[in-house]
């Protein structure tokens, strides 16, 4: 399953969920919002910008901000349609 989290160098709540990501022992990948080739390569995958941070993609969804029960929700749901 490929996570990854959009984030920015001075998003509090990005560094939170990370540090609540390897204490659950997820695999994520990071990538910077603020990167110009991120911005462009999510507008390709998600067909918006994103504009809040952090944002979590697991397969084809999308959860913004720092929610745990979406973001489980999301990774049962990705791993039931194996």
């Amino acid at each position: 399953m490929k996570l990854i989290v959009y984030t920015t160098p001075t998003c509090t709540y990005c560094h939170a969920l990370m540090d609540w990501m390897d204490h659950q022992g997820i695999e994520y990948e990071e990538k910077d919002a603020t990167n110009p080739m991120v911005e462009e390569e999510v507008s390709k995958v998600l067909g918006y910008k994103i504009d809040t941070v952090p944002t979590t993609v697991v397969g084809d969804e999308a959860i913004v901000g720092f929610n745990r029960r979406a973001i489980l929700r999301a990774i049962a749901k990705y791993e039931d349609q194996k």
